[in-house]
């Protein structure tokens, strides 16, 4: 019988610097979309997908991360004394059970697929998932619980998948389809940021993978790839056309927003803002008011 996903690994070390002068102090991973940060759609996400073991690979500075996901004792007790039980039904959701949550510092920038690898203790014999929480993905069902679901039918590794313009492969990891079956594909190949006359399709890979742990074995051997950086891409790619999985590639259902960017960041603030009732309306009305005004003064 196929092992379950029950572990998740968050790599996130970065220093999101393209975020400037806010990141000098608070990791870009807990900047807010609406009133929730990056990090806890990520989180809800694997929830939602059954995963019970959730490993950071952190960095120095990350510490406003850790905290967030920790009690706090004080600010329970002033809303339970002013007896705002939804607010305090809100905060205790963000808390995380003792022995749920691990951190693992990652010391040098040396890659993806080094971040991966340094959390292979935690993560043992069994398959995993990475999430990236730049990648915030509006959808009915979420994006993992369906890569999940779709993981029992195939085994392997599994990546998920969207289509994108060919003038942006060189953004992403790119898919070189074997077979196409809709919303599951085998892979022959793997691309990492093609220029657009080289990429095999337009397939591209986003931060969502579920993963054996094979995939440790593979970056062992720590090759560097493109960047100079150890990549999770081609760790991935090694597996492809093996006996005992292969590769797939997952089209998920659902909108992706690319929140490592600030055009993506506002796109999903937009979005998310007008996804919610109590806001749609207030929201709707100012922008439906600039566009018109910026209109007049073409």
């Amino acid at each position: 019988m196929r092992k379950k996903v029950t572990k998740a690994i968050f790599p996130v070390a970065g220093l999101g610097t393209r975020f400037l002068p806010a990141t000098k102090s608070v990791p870009k991973e807990i900047m807010t979309l609406v009133d929730r940060p990056l990090v806890q759609y990520a989180i809800d996400e694997c929830r939602a997908a059954g995963i019970k073991e959730f490993i950071f690979v952190t960095s120095r500075g990350k510490g406003a991360l850790e905290d967030y996901f920790d009690v706090a004792p004080t600010l329970e007790q002033e809303l339970q004394k002013k007896d705002k039980t939804e607010l305090l039904e809100i905060l205790k959701a963000t808390n995380m059970d003792s022995g749920e949550i691990a951190y693992i510092r990652q010391h040098k920038a040396l890659g993806l697929g080094h971040a991966i690898w340094c959390a292979r203790r935690l993560v043992g014999d069994e398959p995993f998932a990475v999430v990236l929480p730049d990648d915030v993905i509006a959808a009915e069902k979420p994006c993992l619980q369906q890569m999940v679901e779709a993981y029992e039918e195939t085994g392997g590794n599994m990546v998920a998948a969207m289509e994108v313009p060919t003038e942006k492969t060189k953004s992403y990891g790119v898919l070189d389809v074997d077979e196409d079956m809709g919303s599951i594909v085998k892979v022959k190949g793997m691309v990492e940021k093609p220029e657009p006359e080289d990429a095999p399709s337009n397939l591209a890979v986003i931060g969502r993978y579920i993963l054996s742990p094979q995939i440790f074995e593979n970056l062992n051997q720590k090759k560097t790839g493109a960047g100079g950086e150890i990549q999770l891409t081609d760790a991935i790619a090694e597996e492809i056309g093996k006996d005992d999985g292969g590769v797939y590639g997952f089209r998920f259902r659902g909108q992706r927003f690319d929140c490592g960017s600030k055009s993506g960041f506002l796109q999903a603030t937009v979005a998310f803002g007008l996804a919610r009732d109590e806001l749609r309306d207030d929201l709707e009305g100012y922008l439906t008011e600039l566009m018109a005004s910026r209109k007049a003064a073409e």
